[in-house]
């Protein structure tokens, strides 16, 4: 199989004081892309600051990864927001992200929100809408799920002038609707590496994948995710890096 080329994101900076989450020392030199929490589902300055400098130490483009307020949850867990409060809150999360950017001369290239805010944004387009809104203000782009019917998602996005990065995901299991299967079910998160890169083989040679529920469903992808909190990260990473 001849070598391709492939983008990698991956959640980094999610560790909060002294509690640790991830292999971020040794996840970075293997991606292109750090998705890099804001301090609402975790993360601290300290962390950020020093997740913003392993990243420009590797080359990584740094993204921002902001949730709902929710750091008991680790922000899967959907929180009723009003949709200015939303926007304003994602405001809040990027621009403390960007500052600390600014503070070590890099920038910061796109943002993903996190967990619960990522999987509504995807179901209601009024929340997908606060979002854009909130990203606008940056300029920057937001990167979102890859899904069979993207247009919808373009549309509202145009309408804020606002680009769209659209992923696919290595290690999660999809539905035929082409959403990721809650991660309650059974095979909905893919800690072998083998699968994982049948996935990924799929996506990138026939734009395809087979769901958890037995359809096959297109997607087109820009970057491919890779969880940071996947017990089998470290190893799914090398071993696309050195497949691909």
């Amino acid at each position: 199989m001849s070598k391709q080329v492939i983008t990698l994101n991956c959640d980094m900076g999610e560790s909060y004081g002294q509690w640790v989450m991830g292999n971020d020392s040794q996840v970075m030199p293997l991606i292109d892309m750090a998705n890099v929490a804001c301090g609402f589902h975790a993360s601290d300055p300290k962390t950020m600051a020093n997740t913003i400098k392993l990243a420009i130490q590797y080359d990584v483009k740094i993204g921002a990864h902001p949730s709902y307020p929710d750091r008991l949850g680790f922000g899967r867990r959907t929180i009723a927001m009003d949709s200015d409060e939303l926007t304003y809150s994602l405001i809040y999360q990027v621009g403390a992200l960007k500052a600390m950017c600014a503070s070590f001369n890099t920038e910061l290239h796109y943002i993903k929100p996190h967990g619960a805010l990522y999987n509504d944004m995807l179901q209601d387009h009024s929340i997908f809408e606060s979002v854009v809104d909130a990203a606008a203000c940056f300029s920057i782009p937001l990167m979102m799920l890859a899904h069979p019917d993207n247009q919808p998602f373009l549309d509202i996005a145009d309408r804020y002038e606002v680009p769209l990065l659209f992923e696919a995901f290595a290690d999660r299991a999809y539905m035929s609707n082409g959403m990721l299967a809650s991660r309650s079910q059974n095979g909905a998160v893919l800690t072998d590496s083998e699968a994982v890169i049948n996935q990924v083989e799929q996506i990138l040679q026939y734009g395809k994948l087979m769901t958890l529920d037995g359809e096959v469903i297109e997607i087109e992808a820009d970057t491919i995710c890779v969880h940071g909190d996947n017990p089998q990260a470290l190893k799914i990473l090398e071993d696309l890096r050195a497949i691909f």
